[in-house]
């Protein structure tokens, strides 16, 4: 499990995945969000926009993703 601290109100999906390492740009982001590989508190989720917020969950490839 990855805790992510958030500065701000939010923060777009794309950056986060790039944020935490487990994608290496925002292209390759942008694709495993539209290709479904991405869920956001439990559900498969394919905008690319999401604003994350805190207590959010994100999970992809194994990794979960929790937004503090």
């Amino acid at each position: 499990m990855i805790e992510f601290k958030l500065e701000g109100d939010f923060i777009p999906l794309i950056q986060l995945l790039k944020a935490t390492g487990l994608v290496h740009t925002g292209g390759e982001a942008q694709i495993v969000v539209t290709e479904g590989e991405v869920k956001y508190n439990g559900q498969v989720d394919y905008r690319k926009r999401l604003k994350v917020k805190r207590g959010d969950e994100v999970e992809f490839r194994s990794q979960k993703i929790v937004v503090v």
